[in-house]
Protein backbone atom coordinates (compact mmCIF):
# COMPACT_ATOMS: atom_id res chain seq x y z
CA UNK A 1 0.00 0.00 0.00
CA UNK A 2 0.99 3.46 -1.03
CA UNK A 3 0.52 6.36 1.45
CA UNK A 4 0.85 10.14 0.99
CA UNK A 5 1.38 11.81 4.43
CA UNK A 6 0.40 15.61 4.90
CA UNK A 7 2.60 17.81 6.22
CA UNK A 8 3.61 21.48 6.72
CA UNK A 9 6.77 23.07 5.13
CA UNK A 10 8.88 24.76 7.57
CA UNK A 11 11.48 25.59 5.14
CA UNK A 12 12.03 25.85 1.88
CA UNK A 13 15.26 25.56 -0.65
CA UNK A 14 15.61 25.37 -4.22
CA UNK A 15 14.46 22.32 -5.15
CA UNK A 16 13.08 20.79 -2.14
CA UNK A 17 11.63 21.52 1.76
CA UNK A 18 11.39 20.37 4.87
CA UNK A 19 8.23 19.09 6.00
CA UNK A 20 6.91 18.61 9.21
CA UNK A 21 4.03 16.51 10.84
CA UNK A 22 3.55 15.40 15.04
CA UNK A 23 7.43 16.63 15.66
CA UNK A 24 8.81 14.50 12.37
CA UNK A 25 10.78 16.46 9.46
CA UNK A 26 11.75 14.84 6.75
CA UNK A 27 13.08 16.35 3.34
CA UNK A 28 10.92 16.53 0.40
CA UNK A 29 11.59 16.98 -3.29
CA UNK A 30 9.71 19.64 -5.26
CA UNK A 31 10.64 18.43 -8.47
CA UNK A 32 7.14 17.33 -9.06
CA UNK A 33 5.29 20.73 -7.95
CA UNK A 34 4.38 22.88 -10.85
CA UNK A 35 3.92 26.32 -8.61
CA UNK A 36 6.08 27.15 -5.70
CA UNK A 37 5.04 25.96 -2.10
CA UNK A 38 5.94 28.39 0.97
CA UNK A 39 6.62 27.77 4.56
CA UNK A 40 3.39 27.06 6.27
CA UNK A 41 1.42 25.87 3.42
CA UNK A 42 0.70 21.75 3.77
CA UNK A 43 2.06 19.25 0.98
CA UNK A 44 1.17 15.24 0.80
CA UNK A 45 4.55 13.80 1.04
CA UNK A 46 4.96 10.04 -0.68
CA UNK A 47 8.53 8.66 -1.06
CA UNK A 48 10.60 11.36 -0.37
CA UNK A 49 8.42 13.61 -2.83
CA UNK A 50 5.85 16.47 -2.30
CA UNK A 51 3.44 15.13 -5.15
CA UNK A 52 0.42 17.85 -4.45
CA UNK A 53 -0.04 20.99 -2.19
CA UNK A 54 -3.32 20.66 -0.10
CA UNK A 55 -5.12 23.33 1.95
CA UNK A 56 -4.85 23.02 5.55
CA UNK A 57 -8.27 21.77 6.25
CA UNK A 58 -7.96 18.68 4.03
CA UNK A 59 -4.48 18.09 5.95
CA UNK A 60 -5.88 18.35 9.16
CA UNK A 61 -9.20 16.23 8.27
CA UNK A 62 -6.93 13.47 6.69
CA UNK A 63 -4.38 13.38 9.35
CA UNK A 64 -7.69 13.53 12.10
CA UNK A 65 -8.32 10.21 9.50
CA UNK A 66 -5.00 8.50 9.80
CA UNK A 67 -4.74 8.43 13.37
CA UNK A 68 -8.06 7.32 14.19
CA UNK A 69 -7.32 4.18 11.66
CA UNK A 70 -3.62 3.90 13.19
CA UNK A 71 -5.10 4.04 16.33
CA UNK A 72 -7.21 1.09 15.82
CA UNK A 73 -4.62 -1.25 14.75
CA UNK A 74 -3.20 -3.91 16.62
CA UNK A 75 0.39 -4.01 16.99
CA UNK A 76 1.02 -6.84 18.57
Amino acid sequence: MCLGVPMQVVSVGDDSAIAEIDGVRREASLLMLSEPVAVGEYVLVHAGFAIARIDADEAEETLRLMREAFDSVDLA
